[in-house]
């Protein structure tokens, strides 16, 4: 799980936010760090006894979606995210949220493909590098 967070860092993050936020990212082992805590509440998918994908939520709020970037459109997010989305109608949740950045277009276009919408915009302070966040939410039916 934590090599799948490397990767969706490297290979989506790092280019679009500032040296500084990128080493910090490093140095202080966030991604290893969000797998230490959360890591038994993920739900993830497999090829082949790899784990290629995963994702994290708690109540509405979808935190993680991260597949490994050799294993993006085969439509692993898609079925993470109707699992995601089924286990909170499940529970009794009217709707899911989830957000991204704007950098970010080909999550915006997943996302949107799926039925979310655009609830707002604010700038993003987990990176300290001028991004700007978008809350999507989706009704659960």
């Amino acid at each position: 799980m934590k090599a799948i967070l490397q990767d969706s860092f490297e290979s989506v993050w790092r280019p679009n936010i500032f040296p500084a936020a990128a080493t910090a990212y490093l140095d202080e082992d966030r991604g290893g760090a969000y797998v230490d805590q959360y890591g038994k509440d993920f739900r993830v998918a497999e090829l082949d006894g790899v784990v290629v994908g995963l994702a994290h939520w708690q109540d509405d709020f979808i935190h993680a979606l991260h597949v490994g970037s050799a294993y993006r459109r085969y439509g692993i997010g898609g079925q993470l995210m109707d699992l995601a989305e089924m286990e909170m109608a499940r529970a009794g949740i009217g709707q899911a949220r989830l957000e991204t950045d704007t950098f970010n277009e080909a999550s915006c276009a997943f996302y949107g493909a799926r039925g979310y919408a655009e609830a707002g915009r604010y700038p993003d302070e987990e990176w300290d590098s001028d991004l700007t966040t978008i809350l999507f939410v989706k009704p659960l039916r």
